[in-house]
């Protein structure tokens, strides 16, 4: 099995992710991660579907996505030809012998210290899922308290958006007969 990454358009109306989320669990797809959010277009969604899954059966699973009128566009992004970050906030045990050390790893890891209490720090940190397993390792020690993490979000490299590529094209309205001729 291997983690695709699906980037999913839809219209931003509500019933869509439920919609989607009983496709993938129909077909016995666990959903390892799932952000959605807006976009450059108010009535128009993102979402960013991370699942495991063997090659067919993907295939089967985006035929459906696309037969929902909700959907409008699927592009699977692949690791070289996109950026992906996640974000994490974690609640560290850090009292005043422990705090500098763990005051270094944040500046290792490019992170952020977002609250100070007396006894912990909380701290942000974006990057793909490698960088913060790694980084949570090296705080494991000194004691996590509280963690949240977001979904994978992608983005294809380089200059064309996903719009631009070929979408499925809008119906065509039928031509109602003139009732005053």
């Amino acid at each position: 099995m291997s983690k695709h990454t699906l980037s999913v358009l839809v219209e931003n109306k509500p019933g869509v992710l439920t919609r989607i989320a009983a496709l993938f669990s129909r077909r016995g797809f666990n959903i390892d991660s799932l952000a959605v959010g807006p976009t450059e277009q108010p009535d128009v969604s993102r979402m960013t579907i991370v699942v495991e899954v063997e090659g067919l059966p993907l295939e089967q699973v985006t035929k459906q996505l696309n037969k929902l009128i909700e959907v409008l566009k699927i592009v699977e992004l692949d690791g070289p030809s996109s950026v992906r970050r996640e974000l994490l906030m974690v609640k560290v045990k850090a009292d005043h012998d422990t705090r500098g050390q763990v005051l270094d790893a944040v500046q290792l890891f490019k992170a952020k210290v977002i609250d100070v209490a007396p006894e912990a720090v909380t701290i942000e940190v974006t990057g793909n899922s490698a960088k913060l397993k790694d980084f949570l390792a090296v705080l494991e020690p000194f004691g996590i308290r509280e963690l949240v993490q977001s979904g994978m979000v992608a983005i294809g490299r380089g200059s064309r958006s996903i719009t631009e590529r070929t979408a499925r094209p809008a119906p065509v309205p039928v031509a109602q007969p003139d009732p005053s001729a």
